[in-house]
């Protein structure tokens, strides 16, 4: 890897101030085919070539009884995705009660991923801004399905 991931003894933010925005991402997989083979070698690039850096990388299994525990990054990769760098990637952002809630909005009998991450391509632009004097007052993600759904639309 080109760029060191965040070291889980210092808190692996950095200074906060030059920090790019920092996004979450629950990914919920189905526990019988709960592996990273297709998807995770994309977030490697991403990693590699500065778009983000992860700061945690956690992995949960909701059972059908409703506990929750721990599962080990070698539960998704059987060494061929190079999952094996964000072992220990804990930045200190998440805490129990925030493994709690992510853990709800996963099915019971599914595995999840929860992805703590900075958009380190936007950091330039953030400190820019904050430097003016502006700062963030709401942002949002439109689903890929209302786009389509909309552009349906458009086209009728």
């Amino acid at each position: 890897m080109t760029q060191e991931l965040s070291d889980p003894l210092d808190g692996g933010l950095g200074d906060l101030e030059e920090s790019g925005p920092i996004d979450f991402l629950i990914i919920e997989l189905p526990t019988d085919r709960a592996t990273g083979d297709a998807a995770f070698p994309h977030l490697l690039d991403l990693v590699d070539r500065g778009i983000v850096r992860v700061l945690d990388l956690v992995v949960i299994r909701r059972h059908p009884d409703d506990t929750v525990t721990a599962v080990g990054l070698e539960e998704l990769d059987d060494g061929s995705t190079g999952l094996e760098v964000f072992a220990g990637a804990r930045s200190g952002l998440l805490d129990d009660d925030d493994l709690a809630e992510a853990a709800q909005t996963v099915e019971p009998g599914r595995t999840a991923v929860i992805l703590v991450y900075e958009n380190t391509w936007a950091a330039p632009f953030a400190l820019a801004l904050r430097r003016n004097g502006a700062q963030l007052v709401a942002n949002g993600r439109i689903p890929v399905q209302a786009l389509l759904a909309s552009l349906d639309a458009s086209d009728a």
